[in-house]
């Protein structure tokens, strides 16, 4: 199976949607293969299905003076902030197209794994919290586990979109503005706290990449632009391409 691996800068987050519907429908219709988006975003706030408003901590006036935008989306979960120095990853995938075909749980726990796997990569133990979707670091003594990365995921027609934010060297103060996830008894981190040394962000995105491949047991394929899997994908009437920083 191939997994086509799409790099890009860092993107606006309104451009992002617009690119995963593109990708969906592509995927649906087979006109590409799974494939995996890698970027980052600016300062954004994304309120999921889930969310309650009360989680925004910050006040509207307050996060337009530092420029943090502010979305409601059709992902699961409730408010996640995302920002430079975050990893953000989009799968999308036909889960039909898995053997056996994966459900929604399974789906998300193998994205869980592959995370797990990255960070075992530079050393840091990480595992799952039970009823709490996501990664988190292993503490030792009566320190609680700490949050380094995000998940929240959409399906629809078999098909997933949104997906990781996984803190590799974010400013951590950021997500002061939010309860991370609606979790108020739980720290957040990052690779950069947590590794020794810390990986650059290029060497965090191949070890992602990397397991990604092994998890869903798939053929990552690097795929050089945008324009390669979707030549007729434009925004505000200019095309995007994977090797600029949008």
């Amino acid at each position: 199976m191939i997994l086509n691996l799409l790099q890009l800068g860092r993107v606006p987050y309104g451009e992002s949607l617009d690119l995963q519907r593109a990708l969906i429908d592509a995927r649906y219709e087979g006109r590409i293969e799974n494939t995996l988006v890698l970027l980052e975003h600016p300062p954004v706030l994304t309120l999921g299905r889930n969310a309650i408003r009360a989680n925004i901590l910050a006040s509207d006036e307050f996060l337009a003076y530092r420029g943090v935008e502010v979305h409601e989306i059709n992902r699961g979960g409730d408010v996640t902030y995302h920002g430079p120095g975050q990893l953000v990853g989009y799968p999308i995938f036909d889960l039909r197209s898995f053997m056996p075909r994966l459900g929604a749980v399974e789906y998300v726990r193998q994205m869980e794994e592959a995370l797990i796997r990255a960070c075992c990569d530079f050393g840091v133990k990480a595992t799952r919290v039970a009823g709490r979707t996501g990664v988190w670091t292993i503490a030792g003594g009566s320190i609680q586990e700490k949050k380094i990365a995000a998940i929240g995921v959409h399906i629809a027609r078999g098909i997933t979109s949104h997906g990781f934010a996984f803190n590799v060297n974010p400013d951590l103060r950021d997500f002061q503005l939010i309860v991370p996830c609606g979790i108020a008894d739980r720290a957040v981190t990052s690779l950069e706290r947590e590794a020794d040394p810390p990986p650059s962000m290029e060497v965090l995105r191949n070890a992602v990449a990397r397991q990604f491949g092994h998890v869903f047991q798939s053929q990552v394929l690097w795929v050089e632009s945008l324009s390669d899997l979707l030549p007729e994908f434009t925004h505000a009437g200019k095309a995007v391409t994977a090797s600029a920083d949008l």
